[in-house]
């Protein structure tokens, strides 16, 4: 635990508030909560074109077992032209976060 003892008074500004490590990690669950992604939601969340994110990502068999709603998992692969790819925003999030190193990793 870390410890700070001072007698000092630090002001808040009127339009900020202190809330814990665990509220905003919550804060930031919420907002991603019932949001779906498309692939160019993706892609601005990486920062990589969809070329790279289907071949590193999303059609490695080691990956797609765990993406695929087929699967039971979070991202919709589209079957057919005119369909577009869908990604649960909250779940995906966290699978990026997870598997970072292996995604990443050459």
């Amino acid at each position: 635990m870390q410890q700070l003892q001072v007698n000092l008074t630090i002001p808040i500004p009127a339009d900020s508030v202190l809330i814990t490590k665990v509220q905003l990690e919550e804060f930031k669950r919420l907002e991603l909560t019932g949001v779906y992604w498309t692939m160019r939601d993706l892609e601005q969340r990486i920062n990589k074109k969809h070329e790279w994110i289907k071949e590193n990502i999303l059609y490695p068999s080691r990956f797609k077992k765990i993406l695929d709603v087929q699967n039971g998992g979070f991202v919709y692969y589209p079957s057919g032209k005119g369909q577009t790819w869908s990604f649960q925003a909250v779940k995906m999030a966290e699978f990026l976060d997870k598997y970072f190193n292996q995604i990443f990793k050459q």
